[in-house]
C-alpha cells in the first residue's frame, strides 16, 4: 500500500506572507479566481491558519486528518468521513452546525461558515495534484509528500548540520 500524501511545515520557513490563506479561499469559491472570489456570497474561507506564536514565529496550521479523529466520532449528524486515502471530510449536506467538531478539534483548525452555518475543514484540495496552499508558498514553508519522504529530508538537513558544527 502506497503512504498517502500529507502537509507538512517547515516552521523555520514561514513568513507570514498569508499567500496560503488566500490561495486556499480561491481554490474553495465558486469562481476560483481572486478577483471573482472577493465579490463571492458566501464569501470563501481559508482552511489553513497562520498563526503569530511570538513575534518573530509564524506557525501554519492546517487539519491534520487524525488516525483517530475527534471530530469524526464527535459529529452527531454523521457529517464528517474519511475518504479512500485517509483524508477526513466534511459533508456540508450533512452538517447541521452544531459546531461539537469544532470543539474537540486539538488543533482548532476546523472553522465556523456562520453564512452557511456549516463547518469547513482542509480537504487537500482534491482536484488538484498540490493543494493549492502548498503551491502558493513562496518560501517552501508548507510541503506536500509521504511522512517517510518527508521525514528523511529531515534527518539529511539535521545530518549535515551536525556535522557543519563539527568542523
Amino acid at each position: 500500500m502506497t503512504q498517502p500524501k500529507e502537509i507538512f511545515v517547515k516552521t523555520d520557513r514561514c513568513v507570514g506572507c498569508l499567500s496560503c490563506t488566500i490561495a486556499c479561499a480561491v481554490a474553495h469559491s465558486n469562481s476560483r479566481t481572486l478577483f471573482g472570489a472577493v465579490f463571492e456570497k458566501p464569501v470563501p474561507k481559508s482552511r489553513i491558519y497562520v498563526e503569530w506564536s511570538d513575534p518573530d514565529k509564524k506557525i501554519p496550521l492546517v487539519c491534520r486528518h487524525c488516525e483517530e479523529a475527534p471530530c469524526m466520532f464527535a459529529c452527531i449528524s454523521g457529517a464528517i468521513h474519511r475518504d479512500e486515502n485517509g483524508v477526513v471530510l466534511t459533508d456540508t449536506d450533512k452538517c447541521i452546525g452544531c459546531w461539537t467538531c469544532v470543539m474537540v478539534c486539538p488543533y482548532g483548525v476546523i472553522g465556523r461558515h456562520l453564512e452557511t452555518h456549516k463547518a469547513y475543514r482542509c480537504d487537500r484540495c482534491p482536484d488538484r495534484d498540490v493543494p493549492a496552499c502548498v503551491s502558493a508558498c513562496p518560501t517552501g514553508a508548507l510541503v506536500y509528500e509521504t511522512a517517510a519522504s518527508f521525514s528523511g529530508a529531515v534527518r539529511k538537513s539535521a545530518s549535515r548540520e551536525l556535522i557543519r558544527s563539527e568542523g
